[in-house]
């Protein structure tokens, strides 16, 4: 091997790590990212941008953004997750997605999802989630609880972990205000999240809590009852 070739072979290692680290498609190996999470969705072009996270790191990086599910798409989630109640979490996606500007980057199998907005050079902000499909009360409120993040505004609430926790508020006065059901499941989730969050502020630094994570301090049991969907503010004072 010729010392070009062998510096060409590294450059090109090093490009498709980088991409793997940035959690994007190379567009020169596999393509536009597409995604089978849920039905409908469609690949599209990617555009350069600069992307600042709620940890507010920029870079520069390629954006790949998912279509709205079609609407032969929407048919069958509401067949897949049971007529009415799907047509429901259908009407509440249109709806937030409008509401607040978001687009859907990639609809995720899995119950996690982030949110983050992208400066373009002209001046206008794309807002961006990554989410699952709302088919049942978690996946509602992970996605619900993404788009809090941009209805909120990020740099509204520090430290971080309490924007999270005005996150699953948002979240979940969203849902109630709905008409969709706030599960002892879902309230776990919450709390379990929020407790992990303490924990990695504390990692980090933190030196006063604020009193509204209070409640969420103890470590998650989970042959109790997990905390209510909406804590009074008493009750973080109280706490404190």
């Amino acid at each position: 091997m010729t010392v070009t070739a062998g510096i060409g072979r590294r450059l090109g290692e090093m490009a498709a790590t980088l991409w793997d680290l940035l959690g994007l498609a190379d567009p020169d190996r596999d393509g536009p990212e597409t995604t089978t999470d849920a039905p409908g969705i469609e690949p599209v072009t990617t555009t350069r941008a600069t992307v600042t996270t709620t940890t507010t790191t920029t870079t520069t990086a390629e954006i790949v953004v998912a279509r709205p599910p079609s609407a032969a798409g929407r048919t069958v989630g509401r067949r897949a997750g049971g007529g009415a109640m799907q047509a429901r979490y259908d009407a509440l996606v249109r709806e937030m997605k409008q509401a607040y500007g978001v687009r859907v980057v990639r609809w995720r199998s899995s119950t996690s999802g982030c949110a983050w907005q992208v400066h373009y050079a002209d001046g206008s902000t794309a807002r961006l989630i990554e989410s699952p499909y709302p088919r049942g009360p978690m996946s509602c409120a992970v996605f619900l609880h993404e788009i809090g993040h941009h209805a909120i505004g990020f740099g509204t609430y520090r430290p971080r972990c309490l924007e999270e926790y005005h996150a699953w508020r948002w979240s979940f006065e969203a849902m109630i205000a709905g008409g969709f059901n706030v599960t002892e499941a879902v309230r776990r989730r919450r709390d379990e999240a929020l407790h992990y969050a303490i924990r990695k502020a504390a990692r980090r630094g933190l030196k006063r809590l604020p009193v509204e994570l209070a409640p969420f301090v103890p470590v998650p049991d989970r042959g109790r009852s997990p905390l209510p969907a909406l804590l009074p503010p008493s009750s973080a004072d109280d706490a404190a």
